[in-house]
């Protein structure tokens, strides 16, 4: 991975990456065929999707980790296809679920239906009921419905009358949200966002990217992709990235990235600073999140031990949808990735 400063060499000096694998002992060949489990997938999606690094890496990475992703980018930008991609690569169950302002939390979770035969009411199971739930345009429910899709996110289970159901497993939301249409839309509230492991932000295309789509939308060159994954391999996947061996001095290093976040007495003079950017900073799950995360950066290269870099990949994606910024920062026209940034910078490295 690239980052910001010379990582590899900077770890082999300084945290003893060899001393790490030694005391940690991490199946390396584990690791490398998980590694490449991932890379098929990435290269099954690539067929369909023309760069996209970053959200196909996201994906991937909440699915292995066991958790949400939330995606954001102006309409056009293949967010739902790279969805419907991953689904199909993946051979698991998929559901989409539009959002819209009249959804009921019933349209999401299921029903009672009344049974004239037998006189009974029994449960007919909504879309959630998928291991890969598309939530598309997922800030235009109402609060009642993300209520419901907060429970089924968090404990993963929904309520169907006065029952508790479990969803299968895996089970994992990606949803979508467009940042530049506020009509009929409602903002997520900050408990729902803490539940995304990632908020991926997506950009346009560069120039040759947009020739490629332009050209396969032309020809009608839809190609088709084969299973990747599957249970099995996720469960390898998570297997493996569990035993990579993370040092003491980079999951202390995430937990200050993580604090640096939080204003107040208590925060790191080199950002006290900031403070005045940030009304709300980010909880103790954006630290587990962060080093879950460097664990699947590190498989994703094949790699038995985090290195710093591993963390700073990360930290935007797992920090910005966290952070509730203040007034100041609105007048001052900073956004979280932003202040991030800024954290990164000042944040001394292990």
């Amino acid at each position: 991975m690239g980052g910001y400063y010379e990582s590899a060499r900077l770890s082999e000096q300084t945290l003893g990456a060899e001393s790490v694998i030694a005391q940690r002992s991490p199946d390396t060949g584990l690791i490398a065929e998980a590694a490449a489990v991932a890379a098929r997938a990435r290269a099954e999606m690539a067929k369909r999707i023309v760069g996209k690094d970053g959200l196909v890496r996201g994906i991937l990475t909440g699915v292995i980790a066991g958790g949400h992703v939330l995606i954001e980018g102006v309409p056009g930008l293949a967010k739902t296809l790279a969805v419907k991609t991953f689904a199909e690569v993946s051979g698991l169950s998929f559901s989409r679920i539009q959002f819209t302002p009249d959804l009921l939390p019933g349209d999401i979770t299921g029903t009672l239906i009344y049974d004239q035969a037998t006189g009974r009411f029994s449960p007919r199971r909504g879309p959630l009921f998928a291991n890969v739930v598309l939530a598309d345009e997922v800030n235009r429910a109402p609060a009642k419905v993300q209520s419901a899709l907060l429970e089924a996110m968090e404990e993963g289970q929904v309520t169907i009358g006065e029952a508790s159901h479990a969803l299968p497993e895996p089970f994992f939301v990606l949803a979508t949200q467009n940042p530049i249409e506020h009509e009929g839309t409602y903002p997520l509230p900050e408990a729902q966002l803490d539940r995304f492991l990632l908020k991926v932000v997506t950009g346009y295309p560069s120039a040759e990217e947009e020739t490629a789509i332009v050209r396969r939308a032309a020809d009608r060159t839809d190609q088709a992709v084969s299973r990747a994954l599957g249970p099995e391999e996720i469960a390898l996947m998570r297997r493996a990235a569990a035993s990579v061996a993370v040092d003491d001095a980079l999951l202390a290093y995430a937990v200050r990235l993580v604090r640096a976040t939080r204003p107040g007495p208590d925060a790191p003079p080199q950002v006290r600073d900031l403070a005045r950017w940030i009304e709300y900073g980010a909880s103790p799950r954006a630290s587990i999140h962060l080093y879950r995360c460097a664990r699947i950066a590190a498989l994703f290269d094949s790699r038995a031990y985090v290195l710093p870099d591993d963390l700073k990949a990360f930290a935007t994606e797992v920090l910005r949808h966290r952070l509730v910024l203040s007034y100041q920062a609105e007048a001052d026209g900073v956004a979280a990735d932003v202040v991030i940034g800024h954290i990164l910078k000042a944040v001394a490295l292990p």
